[in-house]
Order: C-alpha cells, then structure tokens, then sequence
C-alpha cells in the first residue's frame, strides 16, 4: 500500500468527487443517480477516502444508528486495487473510529458477492436484508467490537 493516503475528504471539492467515486463504483452500474446515495445519515456521518497520486481509489463511510451501534456503508475500492488490501485497511479504519466513539457494534449490509470479505474480519451473518433499493441481494452482518 504504498504511496497511499488514508482520510476524510478535506473541502466540499473533494467531497464532491468522494461522492461521484462511490456512484461510479457502486450506483452506476445499476443504473441509479448520485442523488440515491444520501441518506438521513450523510451529513452527520465519517467519510474515509483512499488515494493513491490524488486520485481517490477506495472509500466508506460509518454512521451511529444510536449512541452504541455504528453503521458501515459505501465501501468500494476502484477494480484495479481490488485484492492488494485497501479496503481491508478503510474498514479497520472505519472500525478504529467507530470504537473510539465508544460503539460496542458495528452493523452493515453487505451486497452478497462480498461477504466472504467481511467475514474474513469478523463479522457474523444476521439475516437476509430485503430493504435494499439497488436490486442486488444484500444481507445484515455485525461485529460486536
């Protein structure tokens, strides 16, 4: 991982293009605008980046359903970094703030081709999640941290 920067977009510019990474990689093929990325939670929530030459190449971001229970959502890692643990390191970061914002559960909701990879740190199926608006199958994990 080399030559790679880890953190929160830093000005509403780069936010924007936080933003227009995470629908390109996950919204866009799909067919949904920008706009079904915000939720209640955006405003209020940790947006991490990854950036290798100033060019974003992995994100997620994590938000408190209640004062105990931290969220994961929007993790993606551009195709060509995939598999060199880049999102590995966003989700432990994720975790990191999640514990030091006195979470003791993290849940989230994976699309079902990647559970392998949340499995791998630890978290533990809970139930099929039907509420998802991309089509794509999803299920309920946590991670009690």
């Amino acid at each position: 991982m080399d030559n790679i920067e880890f953190r929160t977009p830093l000005n509403f510019k780069e936010y924007k293009k936080y933003n227009a990474f995470r629908w390109k990689i996950l919204r866009k093929p799909i067919g949904k605008s920008i706009n079904s990325l915000k939720d209640d939670f955006e405003d209020s929530s940790y947006h991490l980046i990854a950036l290798k030459n100033n060019i974003i190449i992995a994100c997620g971001r994590l938000h408190f359903n209640n004062y105990k229970e931290a969220q994961i959502r929007y993790m993606a890692v551009e195709k060509n970094f995939q598999g060199k643990g880049i999102g590995r390191h966003v989700l432990n970061l994720l975790e990191a703030r999640a514990i030091k914002k006195n979470a003791v559960k993290i849940i989230l909701n994976s699309r079902d081709h990647v559970l392998n990879f949340y499995k791998k740190s630890g978290y533990k199926i809970v139930s099929k999640f039907d509420g998802s608006d991309t089509g794509i199958p999803h299920t309920t994990m946590e991670k009690k941290i």
